[in-house]
C-alpha cells in the first residue's frame, strides 16, 4: 500500500517515463518474479552473524559481573 504522496510521486514519474505504475513495478521485479521459480541460489540467503556477537553459549567477559 502506498501513501497519497508516494502514489503521485510513482503516477508522475511514470508520465515522465510514458509507461504505466503497473509496467514500471513488474519491470522493477522481474528479477525476483522470474529467476527463482525452481530454487533460490545460496548467494540470496539470509546470513547469520558470522562473528556471534550476541552468542550466549560462548564464553564472553561481562563489565557487570565480578
Amino acid at each position: 500500500m502506498l501513501s497519497e504522496r508516494q502514489m503521485k510521486s510513482l503516477k508522475n514519474y511514470c508520465d515522465a517515463r510514458q509507461t504505466t505504475p503497473n509496467k514500471l513495478i513488474k519491470k522493477s521485479i522481474r528479477l525476483y518474479t522470474e529467476n527463482f521459480d525452481k530454487t533460490v541460489p545460496k548467494k540470496y540467503h539470509v546470513q547469520h552473524n558470522q562473528l556471534d556477537l550476541f552468542d550466549k553459549d560462548t564464553d564472553t567477559l561481562s563489565l557487570f559481573e565480578h
